[in-house]
């Protein structure tokens, strides 16, 4: 197995070239395992996917339920994984750095800190203490001894009325701020991926698993995306097939759905590199 210190340079590497990159979302060891020998060069958890996977909903597992997830992934693949770390766990710029050093601890080599507060009443963290998240968040992972990759996600375009512009102001702020990679959660369109790579001078992450958003891989590093993650859709993929065939099964007494089980003819052997 590779080092912690080797997938953080590989990490690294990915954001450095100028060919986007591609990093899907597993929820489990077994589905981190397939995606690596299918010959994925990075992963990253997703928070939605992992909370399903334990009968949760997004953002009710927890920390200590988050990391020890992280560390499992981590250790169970020789590709970099880097851990979707919800908002840090806490208000506080000291909770975030606290996240990132726990983390790290657990083996991944990158992690994002998003600015949304789970607050119905404010549900965006305002500018100055957003950016201090990230600032803390910067500083914990820059201090490692070896390269993290600090994602700083921006969610503003998931509300209700959308503004693209205080968006990018605080994708600028936060790679002022320290970020290492920038992430506009709910990005819809090529203009505005366009605005958004003019505006920033980092790598751009973009979620491709939103509805709306109409784009090729190819389409996205044209538009000069670097990173490109699907969030949850893997895992909802997979549920969304449990639930036709369990609903077969129990609607109709029928087992129609069992010729779908040949899409995994592979899947032993996917396991066993």
């Amino acid at each position: 197995m590779k080092t912690q210190a080797e997938k953080a340079h590989a990490f690294a590497a990915l954001h450095a070239r100028k060919q986007a990159f591609v990093m899907p979302n597993p929820w489990d060891v077994g589905s981190a395992r397939v995606l690596e020998a299918l010959g994925f060069e990075a992963l990253a958890t997703t928070s939605s996917g992992f909370a399903t996977s334990i009968g949760r909903v997004d953002g009710q597992a927890g920390r200590d339920a988050v990391i020890a997830h992280a560390a499992a992934l981590s250790s169970a693949t020789d590709v970099p994984v880097s851990g979707d770390l919800e908002n840090g766990f806490g208000d506080a710029p000291e909770e975030c750095a606290e996240t990132i050093r726990r983390a790290a601890a657990a083996g991944l080599v990158g992690g994002s800190i998003e600015d949304f507060t789970g607050r119905r009443d404010q549900p965006l963290y305002e500018l100055a203490q957003a950016s201090e998240r990230i600032r803390a968040a910067a500083e914990a992972a820059h201090g490692l001894g070896f390269p993290f990759m600090l994602t700083a996600r921006a969610e503003g375009l998931l509300l209700r009325e959308p503004d693209l512009a205080d968006v990018i102001r605080r994708l600028q702020a936060f790679q002022e701020a320290g970020a290492d990679v920038l992430f506009a959660t709910g990005v819809r369109s090529a203009e505005d991926i366009a605005a958004i790579v003019r505006e920033v001078d980092r790598p751009l992450n973009v979620l491709a698993n939103l509805r709306g958003l109409a784009l090729d891989v190819a389409q996205l590093e044209a538009l000069g995306v670097r990173r490109i993650s699907v969030g949850s859709l893997f895992a909802n993929v997979a549920y969304g097939a449990l639930i036709h065939a369990a609903r077969e099964l129990e609607q109709q007494g029928s087992f129609g759905f069992a010729t779908e089980a040949d899409r995994a003819h592979d899947l032993r052997k996917l396991l066993s590199r």
